[in-house]
């Protein structure tokens, strides 16, 4: 997940956890307040009775004639009942049905003589009062209709307010989040275009004196160091190639003149032939090193050429066969690959070749028989080259790190090598945009996979 996003979510989430706090604080004081209000209303009503019967001069005839008028049941739904000392019913605005209450309030009304039951469905407002010298139970219960209206209301705007807020704080925070980072994402951009061979470009600086401007600042002086220290090394890699191919040349010439020309004890004449070998496989590493200087992996495509894979193996194994004479290879191109293929890549020929006299020499170095097998196939999208040889295979604990450098398996502990050459054959690939796999498909089988991809 990208900052932007990250920050957008962070807030928006805090937020809404906020909005939602503030939405429940709002919610719960009004209801609160409706409460309080409610009650407010039975007090005030049953105090309007309390009046009515302290005024009263025949309170059973003049009742039902007061409530009448004087009700709001359309309001609050209300009942009363009123009962004497002695907790009998003496009043009911409830004409039509048997009139039920509850004596245990009424006792109840004696210790405490104010009851306010909200608990209860309808909520009850019961007093005890003391009217001209007698004792009068009151009993009101309604149904707050109306503030249950308000709340059900308040409830479903709150909802409605905080999915929209939550929705909108979300778009915005994204929004503004992108236009505040935009320099950031600016500043990536540009430095995903710096590579190890483009080490010379500069991040733009907007003199803007924040946080990214001072990152893109020390981002320049860490480049200029990284490039100074990139081409010391680079230089080195050339004129040390190049100073050191020059005396290698001679001394492969004079090997092989006394090689040919001299009469040698066998034991002599066997060193020197190993010599040779040793001279060849030095002077091929460093015309290796010499050749990766002088490409730049960011553009090596454009001096790309069309190069036909059969002339490169073809090619390659001639350079090896000079100093391996005994080795032989079977060519072959498989079956599944159509009539029409042309087996051509573009790349590099010269690179190319170091691949398969890479692959080759570890052939003849390590094959049991000084056989090479290489079986080609194409298809729409892929070429592949499969070089086999017969020999024992590489332990799979040290498969991972067949390609990295001055790595040596078991099988190689009696041989000569530098444990570069696998290594420069994935490299080259890498600039060609193929790869190479391992794999032992029986215990005295090496394949390798050289994958090109069109």
């Amino acid at each position: 997940m990208s900052l932007k996003r990250k920050i957008a979510l962070n807030l928006s989430i805090a937020f809404s956890l906020l909005f939602g706090i503030v939405m429940a604080v709002i919610y719960i004081s009004f209801n609160d307040f409706r409460k309080d209000e409610f009650q407010e209303r039975f007090r005030q009503r049953l105090e309007f009775t309390s009046h009515f019967i302290a005024k009263s001069k025949d309170f059973e005839e003049e009742a039902p004639v007061f409530f009448s008028e004087n009700s709001d049941n359309i309001l609050l739904n209300e009942t009363i009942l009123i009962f004497d000392g002695n907790k009998e019913l003496i009043y009911s605005t409830i004409k039509d049905r048997n009139v039920i209450w509850d004596n245990a309030l009424l006792k109840e009304l004696d210790e405490k003589k104010i009851i306010y039951s909200e608990k209860t469905v309808p909520e009850i407002y019961a007093a005890l009062k003391n009217i001209n010298g007698q004792n009068y139970y009151i009993l009101t219960s309604a149904y707050d209709t109306t503030g249950t209206s308000k709340l059900e209301y308040l409830k479903y705007l709150l909802i409605t307010a905080y999915v929209m807020s939550t929705l909108f704080i979300g778009f915005f925070s994204y929004y503004f989040m992108g236009q505040f980072l935009k320099p950031l994402e600016d500043l990536n951009k540009e430095i995903s275009e710096v590579t190890a061979h483009k080490l010379t470009t500069e991040i733009p600086v907007r003199n803007s004196n924040d946080e990214i401007d001072v990152l893109a600042k020390s981002f320049n002086t860490m480049i200029k160091r990284l490039d100074d220290v990139f081409q010391s090394q680079k230089d080195f890699t050339a004129s040390a190639s190049h100073e050191i191919r020059t005396p290698l040349t001679r001394m492969a010439f004079q090997l092989e003149n006394l090689i040919k020309f001299g009469q040698h004890p066998p034991e002599t004449l066997t060193s020197l032939q190993q010599i040779k070998k040793d001279v060849y496989q030095l002077s091929d590493l460093t015309n290796s090193l010499l050749l990766l200087t002088k490409f730049d992996k960011e553009n090596i495509q454009n001096i790309y050429e069309e190069v036909r894979i059969d002339e490169v193996i073809f090619e390659s194994f001639e350079a090896v066969e000079k100093s391996y004479p005994k080795l032989k290879m079977d060519f072959q191109i498989s079956e599944n690959t159509s009539e029409i293929a042309l087996l051509t890549i573009n790349g590099i020929q010269s690179l190319l070749e170091i691949v398969f006299i890479n692959l080759f020499k570890n052939a003849a170095i390590y094959s049991d028989d000084t056989e090479v097998d290489v079986l080609i196939t194409e298809t729409e999208s892929r070429l592949i080259v499969d070089v086999i040889s017969h020999g024992n295979a590489i332990p799979k604990e040290e498969q991972p790190k067949l390609f990295e450098a001055f790595m040596r398996g078991n099988n190689s502990q009696n041989t000569s090598g530098s444990g570069l050459g696998l290594r420069i054959v994935k490299r080259i690939l890498e600039y060609h945009g193929a790869k190479i796999t391992y794999a032992a498909p029986g215990d005295l089988l090496n394949k390798f996979s050289v994958i090109f991809h069109k």
